[in-house]
């Protein structure tokens, strides 16, 4: 067997948690990823059949059975991660319908998989119904982005309009644009329900007063939809208080569509 810690996806994966720390988006244990695995990369790491023990789920995900996940634990601290990956990440196989996940490797100290795996779990669904690529789902607490939701109206076409106007690159990164909840109980299936749901239309799905979710092929590509969104806010909170002298209009947000050949979310331009 291949050392687990050398695979290329769990190298990303500390990565990726140890930047999202670094940029203040993970205070303490704020903040989780899962990340879809091929049974044979994994089989090259570890042997499948040879399970450390069962977590039930609390929910049902037939369309996951037997499907594979790195997931961060509950209760871990990213700035950790990368010291202790066998503590702090799991490596996980949904069986029984998504009732059960069956625990690989990791959690040594005893520990499952975060809180808001249900929430995590729903979205890989409705993102593998709708682009069968979608392979990670992150969560994050990005200040801007959260502030913006406790002064900025929370309609979903109103709150991505704004955040096109911010950078001229939004629209061409996140061109469906941003789903936003209201203040839900976190860690709830109900929570995951209403994600996976706004996941069908949207990468990204706003957690006012919370946070963000966000889903992609890829974690660059994840984390760079989260990046852009919080760039965007930033500039927003930093200028929502001062007088609008200069956008970037509809008709030029319609210009970007030409040059980069994608189209922005149906009835959100004039």
């Amino acid at each position: 067997m291949k050392e687990l810690l050398k695979a290329p996806f769990m190298v990303e994966m500390v990565r990726t948690i140890t930047n999202m720390y670094n940029h203040g988006w993970d205070e303490r244990n704020g903040g989780n990823i899962s990340v879809l695995l091929d049974e044979c990369e994994v089989a090259e790491y570890l042997d499948v059949t040879r399970v450390i023990r069962n977590i039930p789920t609390g929910f049902e995900a037939p369309e996951l059975d037997g499907k594979y996940f790195l997931v961060t634990g509950t209760g871990k601290y990213f700035k950790n991660v990368q010291y202790e990956p066998e503590v702090n990440l799991g490596v996980l196989r949904l069986t029984d319908a998504g009732k059960n996940a069956e625990l690989l490797w990791g959690f040594t100290d005893g520990g499952k998989f975060t809180s808001e795996f249900p929430a995590h779990m729903m979205s890989h669904v409705a993102r593998l119904s709708v682009n069968p690529h979608n392979r990670i789902v992150m969560h994050c607490h990005p200040a801007n982005l959260l502030a913006m939701t406790y002064v900025h109206d929370l309609d979903e076409k109103a709150f991505t309009r704004t955040l096109w106007q911010m950078c001229t690159e939004c629209i061409v990164v996140f061109p469906e644009g941003v789903n936003v909840l209201p203040w839900m109980l976190c860690g709830t299936n109900e929570i995951g329900e209403a994600t996976a749901e706004k996941m069908k239309t949207a990468r990204l799905v706003v957690w006012a007063q919370h946070g963000i979710y966000g889903a992609g092929q890829d974690l660059d590509e994840t984390f760079g939809l989260i990046e852009t969104a919080e760039k965007a806010a930033e500039i927003y909170m930093k200028i929502a208080h001062l007088p609008l002298v200069n956008t970037i209009t509809d008709k030029q947000m319609h210009e970007l569509e030409q040059r980069f050949g994608f189209t922005a979310r149906e009835g959100y331009l004039d």
